[in-house]
């Protein structure tokens, strides 16, 4: 948890640039901002897909025989966190127009 706050508050940090340009580039920051937001989104769905395949060698090594029904349900569940990162991009993508 410490190595994800600190690689947050670097990629903050290095983000500062980007929101202190001057009103000429004042067009471009809704787009290094939608970028930051993406980053963030794309961080918290790669950690859950973590937590869930964690979870499903878990569940598989604690009973082999219900294979078929974990893995249904991890690939559904690794599908449904991949869309809401696709949403969130179709939406980063329409408000920074």
């Amino acid at each position: 948890m410490k190595k994800l706050l600190l690689v947050m508050l670097v990629l903050a940090i290095f983000a500062l640039p980007a929101a202190a340009q001057d009103a000429a580039g004042a067009a471009n920051n809704k787009w290094a901002y939608s970028a930051i937001g993406l980053g963030i989104a794309v961080a918290a769905a790669a950690y859950g897909q973590s937590k869930v395949a964690g979870a499903v060698a878990e569940g598989i090594a604690r009973n082999p025989a219900a294979r078929p029904g974990i893995q249904l349900a991890l690939f559904l569940g690794l599908a449904f966190i991949e869309s809401l990162v696709l949403f969130i991009w179709l939406g980063l993508l329409f408000l920074a127009r």
